[in-house]
């Protein structure tokens, strides 16, 4: 199977490892000097519509590419949960 950038751009990315879309591929990394592909990039979800920002991307290399199928590609991706950070204020501590 042949597969354009632009058609990997329609392709839903799926976690293999607890069944999580996490979006569709926004972008490439490619290596010119070796010319292969390095890793997919997909976009953080904006925060507030975009007044925040937005979230970090997700960069999944091409080593934990599973799958590439007609309609979505399937990785083997690790997300860490993020820490919540507790404000501690030196008078209320106890």
């Amino acid at each position: 199977m042949y597969c354009r950038t632009i058609d990997l751009r329609h392709k839903e990315v799926i976690n293999s490892k607890n069944g999580v879309k996490l979006g569709c591929v926004d972008d490439i990394e490619i290596d010119t000097l070796a010319a292969r592909l390095i890793a997919i990039v997909i976009y953080g979800r904006p925060k507030c519509f975009g007044l925040f920002g937005r979230e970090d991307d997700i960069v999944i290399r091409w080593e934990d590419i599973e799958l590439i199928g007609e309609d979505t590609i399937l990785v083997s991706y690790n997300i860490f949960p993020k820490q919540n950070k507790k404000l501690r204020l030196p008078f209320l501590t106890r």
